[in-house]
């Protein structure tokens, strides 16, 4: 329960992936879950709470959230393009916040030459995956 309260106060971000035939992949990425719980009230809702790591050319794929996701970049670059493909850049320390829904079809990129590392923290429906895969849109 402890590293779920500290993910919850530092905030979080991003994901892996299970995917459908128009998706695009994730890789060189890994998730470890720290904690779990789902808070009943007052909508059933997951909160789970994951480090996930990046290798140096790696990415999530495309994909989106049916719940808000909260992160903080513990160390290297995110490169973060969005469904207009514009790309952010998040440093060690920066916050990210990934609205829920479709609308938001994003990727997590590693463009640097040492590793992304994120805690983040997923808050889907209870029940509902943490990510779902997404095609690129036509943009990237």
């Amino acid at each position: 329960m402890r590293p779920l309260i500290s993910a919850l106060v530092a905030g979080s971000v991003v994901l892996l992936g299970a995917g459908n035939a128009s998706a695009t992949p994730g890789v060189d990425i890994t998730a470890v879950t720290l904690g779990e719980v789902t808070v009943p009230f007052p909508v059933a809702t997951d909160l789970v709470a994951r480090r996930i790591t990046i290798g140096p050319g790696g990415s999530t794929g495309w994909h989106f959230h049916d719940g808000p996701v909260f992160g903080v970049i513990a160390a290297g670059e995110l490169t973060h393009p969005g469904p207009d493909c514009v790309a952010p850049v998040y440093r060690a320390g920066s916050f990210i916040n990934e609205p829920a829904g479709e609308w938001n079809t994003h990727i997590g990129q590693n463009l640097g030459s040492e590793p992304v590392v994120l805690y983040v923290v997923y808050a889907p429906p209870a029940g509902d995956p943490l990510f779902r895969d997404a095609p690129a849109p036509d943009c990237a």
